[in-house]
């Protein structure tokens, strides 16, 4: 036991700080997934893409692995400045040991707080905050992330539907405008969806409609 005792106050600060490193970076690991969907831009930008391909009508074409690589993708092109300042200021000064684990998710929390507190509406935050009890925040910062993530969670649902339900008008004017086409020429039998799908298609090509959608998710995070 003395041995053992021993060994660990022999431990040189740079050990210590090693193994603090390497907890931090499996804890992160863990928990990026939830990170990853409930705390950036994710949420939206799969859900609309789904949209389309809803819209379109086009069954599993694109695929999900395709939709899902889209998605993560433009999460990291848009999510960039605020993870460069979370480096900045929280990561690169606890690898430095200039400051601790706790200092360090608060400087981590602010930039998250930021982002996530600018899309999300203000009667899902206070739904949160009066079920929990917390007072009022004064400042961003003084909203507690068990508040805050589920209410910028609900607001992003909201509003990749509001974009979804956009996404479907025009198609569902094809679809309005073939049935009623079949329907005056007697052939009731013929599935609309069938005919409609290569117009559907050919409008979507015709107008770009990959480039309007990431350009409209893009600009909702300006």
């Amino acid at each position: 036991m003395s041995e053992f005792v021993h060994m660990f106050d022999s431990m040189a600060p740079e050990h210590v700080s090693t193994a603090v490193k390497l907890l931090l970076l499996l804890t992160v690991l863990s928990i990026a997934p939830g990170i990853l969907i409930m705390m950036t831009c994710f949420t939206r930008i799969v859900i609309v893409l789904s949209f389309v391909r809803t819209a379109l009508g086009t069954q599993q074409m694109p695929p999900n692995q395709v939709l899902v690589g889209l998605a993560l993708f433009l999460t990291f092109f848009i999510m960039a400045p605020t993870w460069k300042e979370i480096n900045d200021q929280a990561l690169q000064p606890l690898f430095a040991d200039k400051i601790d684990l706790e200092e360090a998710y608060e400087r981590a929390a602010v930039p998250l707080k930021q982002f996530m507190s600018q899309y999300t509406r203000q009667e899902d935050l206070a739904l949160f905050l009066s079920y929990s009890g917390a007072k009022q925040p004064k400042t961003i910062n003084d909203i507690p992330m068990t508040a805050l993530v589920p209410a910028f969670a609900i607001s992003e649902l909201k509003t990749a539907f509001q974009m979804g339900f956009m996404i479907f008008i025009p198609f569902l004017v094809i679809d309005m405008i073939v049935a009623s086409v079949l329907m005056s020429m007697g052939m009731m039998m013929l599935p609309p969806v069938m005919i409609s799908l290569p117009f559907k298609i050919l409008l979507f090509v015709l107008v770009d409609g990959w480039h309007l959608v990431v350009k409209s998710l893009l600009q909702s995070f300006q």
